[in-house]
């Protein structure tokens, strides 16, 4: 369904509109200031690339740049790529601005705000406790809360009798390093260093070909490296209080082929089920690649279950971030899967401890789900137990029975271990209207949790079609019942936080595919619609792009028989088609927006397609034969295929939308009292529904989100002046009947730059002659003559009158040092000499 944006607001969720503001290419004096690694106002660690290109003309030996008045001029240069640039360091963690003048004083300036390595730089308050594992992995003691310590670095190769690698010392390398020839043509050692290290408290690995006899700057990266990069996003889904390992880099198939693989344990969904930490640590995990190895390329991200839900919510919630996609065995986002995850713990309770007697037939209990069988649901809580996401006493990715953990009745003070408390940045807490007797007792609110069942007619589509008997239908919703805060089993419906349900929608938390279209897509299904990696979820996604976008052009199903991933073969060839595509973009230098070339350049390869073995498919009828998909517990209760509604708007029941079923009496009146408020509408938009924002920081405070707006942009700076008193002139040189002295001074700005307020001071021996004389404005190269006057003629003996101009030193110039001239005089008998 399509939706409107003209929908109330909601007080408790600032989400400021940003007007548009298109970036000026270039100052207009012709210097730019470009921050390569990040966006200007997100950067971390007190380090940025910087490009600052010049007028044409400018010797680049006259520019001069600083930070804050500091000299790090030092720092630029122009490179062996033709261009100036830098590497800054020593950046305050605040604003700095960043300026470079010519040797007229014109320039541009910037300001760069730098963020703590550890972070937060755009995703809020992080939670406590956070406990460090440096010390487990060879690091020793962190040097700081956030686990923060100094980067290992390791050398592996492969050697000319064996695929596998190696450990490689530098300091006695092996005489059977083999070579490797990288997609550019590059032949180079087969030697691969792997980086790892901690930013924004999690732990990163990057990984390249990388030769340690020769240098490596970032303007000047060694041939090894394509600036291509490989991205592992990680699976599961846990709300982890532990610092854990990353993914494995060290492929060498990728790495062979030249490109840069790289990890985050935070973009593993089983240890960091935050997607907006894990967009900030793939942004910071860049920014660090960029300021030492070099200007990436692209970005491609492949990762299943979880790490599908990561990859779709960054490039939709912050574009830019990854530039094509692969998820596997994939879900759109956390919020509307996890709907199913607590949906299936309620079916199980009841199927097996409430009414077991009224569902003997596994296919009507399948049915009722959306599934072919209940073995979905089994395995997403028996198996998985993913439902345990949303228990606030889970042990946070440890044991429940450690004591900073929240127990209702032994600790309720505890941290809290659901995904929303989690992300209590995104979420913020419960307002007191909510609040149960703990909350109460604490005097704050738990995590806002979207999570509705209210109005849900569980079996829906099962019962219309005759699966299900009506009996069933009733028996079923008046019995399910709901969840409360805490996990515990009610025997009401949820009804769900109105606030969270446009908090998920208005942050993106909900992934609406609006901005999808700007990445190329492939989704790697490997057939299942017996566990939790259902085939349906590929399609959900397909129908979210349909209705934001008006097509799916971007996006291609590969699908293969073996349950959960794809055949090997499949994936190398999605790979090497996402790869294709992205290089198409690349080279596609048209103005036209990034979702027209997405669209335009993708390769014939990709396509739909189905895999009998290794045999491919492109004819669809077939494959829908071969690969059939079904529902989720929401769509089989008449959602949409979009599976997007968190909590429904509602209806009075109505015998009519149930034909040609028919309910007796008394089921009727059974069914009135299961949905006392009604049941859901699914022709209007889910409540508090809107449009998303993109780059939305936390930083405000708890569940207050912003978009950013644009980047900062450089602002140009006109050139200097030089303001001087070129002459100064006594008269006259008589004195009678006691007239006073003239002082005639004339004040030139000698450089280009224009100058306006210009203070100019006339002092007798060190004594000011009345007020500052102001000079409104005056141009480069232009004088004006002023005069003071000075009475105390009966002095005699010698004087000195001294003009200033700028006493303040108010006005920037070229020289500050040629603002003062004097001139001495005496007066003798009525006499000036």
């Amino acid at each position: 369904m399509k939706r409107s944006a003209l929908l109330p607001a909601i007080v408790a969720l600032v989400i400021a509109a940003v007007a548009d503001a298109p970036r000026l290419a270039r100052a207009a004096n012709g210097f730019d200031i470009k921050v390569l690694s990040n966006r200007a106002d997100l950067i971390s660690g007190g380090d940025a690339l910087v490009e600052i290109v010049l007028p044409a003309g400018v010797d680049p030996t006259s520019v001069r740049v600083d930070v804050d008045g500091r000299d790090v001029t030092a720092a630029f240069a122009v490179r062996p790529n033709g261009r100036y640039m830098g590497l800054i360091t020593a950046l305050a963690e605040r604003s700095n601005v960043l300026t470079a003048r010519g040797p007229d004083g014109a320039g541009a300036s910037i300001t760069i705000t730098s963020h703590p390595i550890g972070g937060p730089v755009f995703a809020g308050f992080q939670v406590q406790p956070w406990i460090c594992n440096t010390v487990a992995n060879g690091f020793g003691p962190p040097l700081d809360a956030q686990c923060n310590v100094p980067p290992k670095y390791e050398f592996f190769y492969r050697s000319t009798s064996s695929s596998s690698l190696q450990a490689y010392n530098p300091g006695n390398p092996p005489s059977d390093v083999s070579t490797t020839t990288t997609d550019q043509g590059r032949t180079v050692p087969f030697i691969v260093r792997r980086e790892t290290g901690v930013l924004d408290r999690g732990w990163y690995s990057i990984a390249v070909l990388f030769d340690p006899t020769q240098p490596w700057e970032p303007w000047t990266p060694q041939a090894g490296w394509n600036g291509k990069i490989s991205w592992t996003f990680g699976g599961s889904s846990t709300s982890d209080h532990y610092q854990r390992n990353p993914p494995d880099v060290l492929n060498a198939e990728r790495l062979g082929a030249g490109f840069m693989v790289a990890a985050s344990s935070l973009n593993t969904h089983g240890q960091n089920n935050n997607d907006v930490v894990s967009s900030e640590t793939v942004m910071m995990l860049k920014e660090r690649i960029i300021e030492q190895y070099g200007e990436i390329r692209y970005v491609i991200g492949d990762g299943c279950s979880g790490g599908s839900i990561l990859q779709h919510m960054l490039a939709n919630a912050y574009p830019g971030l990854i530039d094509g996609i692969q998820p596997s065995c994939s879900y759109a986002d956390s919020r509307t899967t996890g709907l199913e995850s607590v949906d299936c713990s309620l079916f199980l309770r009841y199927f097996r401890n409430t009414s077991p007697h009224l569902w003997p037939i596994e296919t009507q209990r399948g049915a009722a789900t959306g599934h072919p069988s209940e073995s979905t649901c089994i395995a997403w809580v028996d198996v998985f137990a993913f439902d345990q996401t949303a228990n606030p006493s889970n042990g946070c990715g440890g044991s429940a029975s450690e004591p900073w953990v929240y127990h209702a009745d032994t600790n309720p003070e505890g941290e809290r271990c659901t995904s929303v408390d989690y992300a209590i940045a995104v979420w913020g807490r419960r307002d007191p209207d909510l609040w149960g007797p703990i909350e109460q007792q604490l005097g704050r609110g738990f995590g806002r949790n979207p999570y509705s069942n209210e109005g849900v007619q569980y079996g829906l589509h099962a019962l219309i079609s005759g699966e299900i008997l009506p009996e069933q239908f009733v028996d079923l919703n008046e019995k399910i019942g709901g969840r409360d805060i805490d996990y515990n089993w009610i025997p009401q419906r949820t009804s769900g936080d109105r606030t969270a349900s446009a908090i998920a929608y208005g942050t993106g938390r909900v992934n609406d595919a609006s901005r999808l279209d700007r990445v190329p897509i492939i989704d790697l299904r490997g057939h299942d619609n017996e566990e939790i990696h259902t085939d349906v979820n590929s399609y959900i996604m397909r129908q979210r792009l349909l209705e934001a976008n008006g097509h799916a052009d971007n996006h291609v199903i590969f699908i293969s028989q073996a349950p959960l991933v794809v055949l090997p073969s499949v994936a190398a060839e999605a790979f090497g088609l996402m790869d294709q595509w992205l290089a198409n973009i690349e080279a596609d230098t048209s103005n036209d927006p990034r979702e027209v070339k997405v669209v335009r350049n993708k390769p014939a390869g990709a396509v739909d397609s189905c895999y009998i073995g290794t045999e491919k498919v492109t004819d669809q009828s077939k494959c829908r034969l071969l690969f059939p998909y079904f529902g989720t517990t929401r769509i089989a209760a008449g959602g949409p295929m979009v599976n997007d509604v968190m909590k429904c708007e509602l209806k009075p029941l109505n015998r009519l939308d149930y034909l040609p079923v028919t309910f007796t009496d008394e089921q009727w009146r059974r069914l009135q009292t299961a949905f006392p408020t009604g049941v859901c509408d699914f022709n209007r938009p889910p409540v508090n529904d809107r449009p998303s924002a993109e780059w939305v920081t936390f930083m405000d405070g708890l569940g207050v989100g912003r978009p950013l707006g644009p980047p900062p942009v450089a602002t140009a700076i006109a050139p200097l002046p030089d303001l001087t008193v070129t002459s100064v002139t006594v008269s006259p040189t008589k004195l009678t009947g006691g007239d006073p002295l003239t002082f005639t001074a004339v004040i030139s700005n000698i450089a280009a730059g224009a100058a306006s307020n210009v203070a100019v001071r006339f002092l007798v021996d060190g004594t000011p002659l009345g007020a500052d004389q102001v000079i409104g404005d005056l141009a480069g190269g232009a004088s004006r003559t002023l005069t003071a006057q000075w009475a105390g003629t009966a002095q005699n003996g010698p004087h000195t009158v001294e003009v200033r101009v700028d006493p303040a030193n108010r006005i920037a110039e070229l020289n500050e040092a040629n603002n003062t001239r004097t001139k001495t005089f005496a007066i003798q008998g009525g006499k000036i000499q």
